[in-house]
Parts: C-alpha cells; structure tokens; sequence
C-alpha cells in the first residue's frame, strides 16, 4: 500500500476519532437488558491488545528466521541454500500477513511516525533496486559511484524517493531480490542463485546484491521489532494508552482497523486493482506468485480480531459484545467472514492468471466473488459499530 492511500485512510480515521469522542462515548447500548460498554468492553480491549502483541512476536520470530537463511546463503551461494531462503521469506509472510488487521487508525505500524511504508510498501519499480529485463545496469545495486555504501541507512533513505513506486525496503524489496522479475505465465520469477556468486557468477555487483539483501532483511526486523514494543504488557507505550481510552474510542480504531482493510484496502487496493487493470504489477507478492496466501491472510486476520482468536487460543473478542446485544447480527457477519475466507481460498494460484480474460472467465469470477464478499462483511462491520454506539466511517 503506498503513502498517499495510508494518509487517506488516516485522516479518514482522525476524523471519524473525532465524531466517535464527541457522539459515541459515554452512550450506551441501545439494547436493552445488556450491561454498558464501560463493563464487559475492558476484557475484550485488554484482549485485543494481547492479540496484537503476540501476532507481532510471531512475525518477528519468523522474520529472524528469514534473515538467519539470508545471511547463510549470502554467506555462500548455492542452489540449494538460495530456495531455503525462499521458503523462510514465504513462511515470514504469513504471520506478518495476519498483523495487517492491527492497522489504519493511527497505531504505531502507521501513524505519521510508523514504519510500516518500509515494511510493505508496493507496488515497486524493480529498476529503482536492481537489473530488470532491456537494462542490465538499472538500480542501488547497480550505481556504485552514486550509492558507495549499501546498509539499512541508505536503503532507508532511498525508500519511495523520488516516487511513491520507488520501494527499496521491506519484504517486497527482499522478494524481488529472491525472486527476480516474475515473466513466466505460470509461476514466480526465476532469479537464478549465481546472481550472488562472486566474481564468476551472472548479473553484475554480486558482493552488493548480498549487501543489499541483508540490510533489507535487518531493517524489516527492526521495524517490526519497534512496532512490537509498543505493545509489549509491560513498558508498551501505545497499549498504555489505547487500553486507557474510552471503551468507546478503543472499539472504534479496533473495527476501523478490520473494516478499512476488508473494505478500502482488500477489497479494492489489493483485489479491486488489479481485477480493473489485469495487470500483474497491481497484484501484491508479484514476484513470488505468493498474492493468493497475502490476501487469505489478511482475511483471517480480520475474522481473528472480531473472534479474539490466535492460533488455538480463544481470547474475549467483539463477537462477545455483538452476540450479548443482537445474536443473529453476530451469526450474520460470522458467516459473511467465513463466506469471504472460502471465496479468497477459491481463487487459487496464481493469482495473476485468475484475473486475467473477459467478465465471464471462471477465475475473474472468482476474484469478483471474493470482492463482493469482503464488501458485504465490510457493511456488516459499520452495522456492529452503530450497534455499540460507535460512528464507523470506513472509506469504500
């Protein structure tokens, strides 16, 4: 998701802080017979922020398990070593991927400060990093008398400059790298491991393609890492405060959070995109053909918010509150959840190829399906706010 979309999606969120202060605390349910939010919301807030906490410690967990292949296989090449790495970056993603359900309302992955544009900015011009097909000589990488030293540092500072496309960090930085162009119709990119053979191996630059690849490798994990202390139970900062707020107003960022990214950002960055344009470069993990597992993780991401649920364990969740108030608005968007989970599953892979064709092409209308689907549960997440009394203004 690139800065101008996030900046959208949080001034959308300051606004609607303001409103849900101003309309929404201190009112209580409007069912009657069921306690106030200022009593059974505590439990499921608490819980949330120890959702958010430990879906972090996976993601790093994962993440430093990445960077421990990076660096073996830069340290020396081979085949072997290179789809090791590989597979450590896809194994990353999908931790990493459930955590996106913790965004969009100004919390530390991406408020003014965050440093979630270098974690996973995309789309990317793969010409701003390294060699891309007609140009051999393109990219950091590439520019040694112009970029002399590669480390988190540089690569930070070159991170969407010039252009918001100019994405030199972050897991999509690492996957080009791993992966190369993706111009095969059938499957990922094909970068071949000599890429980072010394001396004797292809492409150019070798010894700085390694550089690169682990200063991009250390930068995710510290800015995963410093999201993560945030949240940590003792000394977190943000989670000192957002479990302070008004009920009201902690509700309000946790259903912003879910329905801005079933609805702006699943729905229509990641999905609506790429099914308008048919183009390749609109889909997220284009490289590894991984887009497919992106989007099912975003999906239960947001299921596993509203349940309070991580891994086998069943925290307090929003679905308690709704369910005390109105039980079938809970059955309801629970099916549409699970509805919207199995559409995303049906898609299939590659994800480039479904949304290729006419209208009437079995994967466009799956793609189509999963859409209409996150939005109908996009609505349902407004209706849960207005249930608990809380203004949602999510962008469609």
């Amino acid at each position: 998701m690139t800065k101008p979309t996030i900046r959208i999606l949080q001034s959308v969120a300051l606004a609607s802080a303001v409103a849900g202060l101003l309309t929404g605390c201190g009112s209580d349910p409007v069912t009657s017979g069921t306690k106030p939010l200022s009593e059974d919301a505590p439990p499921v807030i608490a819980a949330y922020a120890n959702l958010v906490h430990g879906s972090y410690v996976e993601a790093i967990d994962e993440t430093s398990s990445l960077n421990a292949s990076l660096a073996q296989f830069v340290a020396e090449p081979s085949e072997a070593r290179f789809k090791a790495a590989r597979e450590a970056w896809l194994l990353a993603r999908d931790p990493y991927g459930l955590t996106e359900a913790f965004r969009f309302y100004g919390g530390p992955i991406d408020d003014d400060d965050g440093p979630e544009g270098q974690i996973n900015a995309w789309p990317m011009d793969e010409a701003h990093v390294d060699y891309v097909a007609g140009d051999p000589n393109a990219g950091i990488i590439n520019d040694p008398a112009k970029y002399p030293t590669i480390d988190e540092a540089t690569i930070a500072s070159l991170n969407e400059n010039p252009g918001e496309k100019d994405i030199s960090t972050g897991y999509h930085a690492i996957e080009f790298l791993l992966w190369g162009q993706d111009t095969n119709a059938d499957g990922p990119g094909q970068r071949p491991y000599t890429d980072y053979v010394l001396d004797m191996g292809t492409a150019a630059n070798q010894d700085r393609r390694g550089q690169y690849l682990l200063a991009a490798g250390k930068l995710v994990l510290e800015d995963l890492s410093s999201v993560m202390a945030e949240w940590t139970p003792e000394g977190g900062a943000y989670r000192a405060s957002f479990v302070a707020l008004p009920p009201e107003e902690a509700l309000r960022r946790i259903l912003l959070g879910i329905g801005s990214l079933s609805g702006a950002e699943l729905a229509g960055e990641r999905m609506q995109v790429a099914y308008d344009t048919k183009e390749q470069e609109d889909e997220h993990s284009c490289f590894s053909d991984n887009t497919h597992k992106d989007l099912l993780n975003n999906a239960l991401g947001i299921q596993n918010v509203y349940l309070g649920r991580r891994g086998q364990v069943d925290l307090p969740g929003i679905d308690d509150l709704v369910r005390e108030r109105d039980p079938a608005l809970d059955t309801r968007l629970q099916a549409e959840m699970e509805e919207s989970i199995e559409a995303i599953k049906a898609i299939g892979e590659p994800f480039d190829q479904a949304i290729l064709g006419d209208d009437t092409a079995p994967g466009r209308q799956k793609v189509k399906k999963a859409i209409e689907a996150l939005r109908k549960q996009t609505a349902t997440i407004v209706e849960v706010a207005t249930l608990l009394g809380i203004k949602l203004n999510i962008e469609e």
